[in-house]
């Protein structure tokens, strides 16, 4: 049947694994945006931004932090950045909230949305005014090069696009599961509808909605590393995903931890199929989508209608 579409089945299943990769990526970055929006009621539109600078900060600590510290062997590999990076992504994070997002928790969304914007706007220069917009290359690690011939099916599965996949759907599945069936999930959860009664019986909820938002952060750096040995690290690289994240979110429910994670996957998918049936229409389908889903369903596939 494929053959008469002019559509051979191999050439199907590597468009399959490519959207699997994509949605992966807006799996976990709309996931961040999601806990964000959830827990403390802000747009967070620097997201993509501080995708960016997760993958800046692990190509720095490989290619320049030795010549920094005046140590030229010095560099950290992708594995430690792995750990490193999300650490120091989630403390940049919770400076930011703490000196200015908690000022705008009662405010009109919009405040929110234009500060973060600004913030997206700011970290974007810095970047393009230090290193250009051309890009950088970030290898891949020696344990994940080389690729998985698939004889039975004629394809060749590249391992390092294979562990983007299982460590993105690792990392969601362990944040679904702790916001939605631990104590600690029960409290943020708690803390965003009724504040002042967890306060009463002890909990920090400011410094719970903090650590909230500085997860957040974290998972867009995690992302940023993910992504660093895929495309090149470059500034515009997280305005270019940032706008298909959020129409992921506003599909999937503002807010919806599942709804953002099996969204995010099952778009990466139908835009990979698109892409072999209708390529020109690869770009918009996600928008289109979207547009179904909020004249049907204006909450969203798994949000909650108010």
């Amino acid at each position: 049947m494929f053959e008469l579409l002019g559509i051979t089945p191999q050439g199907l299943v590597a468009q399959l694994l490519v959207g699997l990769i994509n949605g992966s990526f807006y799996a976990i970055l709309s996931l961040g945006l999601a806990i964000i929006f959830g827990l403390l009621n802000i747009i967070n539109f620097s997201h993509g931004a501080q995708y960016t600078m997760g993958a800046f900060v692990a190509w720095i600590g490989l290619t320049q932090v030795g010549q920094w510290f005046g140590f030229p062997e010095l560099s950290i590999n992708y594995w430690f950045a792995l750990i490193l990076v999300p650490l120091v992504m989630a403390g940049f994070g919770l400076i930011l909230e703490r000196t200015m997002l908690q000022r705008l928790y009662h405010l009109d969304h919009l405040y929110g949305l234009l500060l973060t914007f600004g913030l997206a706007l700011i970290i974007e220069g810095m970047f393009r005014h230090w290193y250009g917009i051309s890009g950088e290359s970030y290898p891949a690690p020696e344990l994940l090069q080389g690729a998985i011939p698939l004889e039975s099916i004629g394809i060749i599965l590249p391992k390092y696009r294979l562990w983007v996949v299982v460590a993105s759907l690792v990392v969601c599945f362990s944040t679904w599961y702790v916001i939605e069936r631990t104590k600690l999930g029960a409290y943020l959860r708690a803390g965003t509808e009724n504040p002042k009664l967890l306060q009463a019986f002890g909990i920090n909820v400011p410094l719970m909605i903090s650590l909230a938002y500085a997860y957040g952060v974290g998972l867009a750096g995690f992302a940023g590393v993910l992504a660093a040995p895929i495309f090149q690290v470059n500034p515009l690289m997280g305005s270019n995903l940032i706008i298909v994240v959020f129409a992921v979110v506003v599909i999937g429910g503002m807010g919806s931890i599942m709804g953002s994670i099996l969204t995010g996957l099952a778009l990466g998918l139908i835009e990979g199929l698109t892409k072999v049936f209708y390529p020109e229409a690869s770009g918009v389908v996600i928008f289109v989508i979207m547009a179904i889903v909020l004249l049907i369903r204006p909450a969203g596939l798994f949000g909650r209608e108010k």
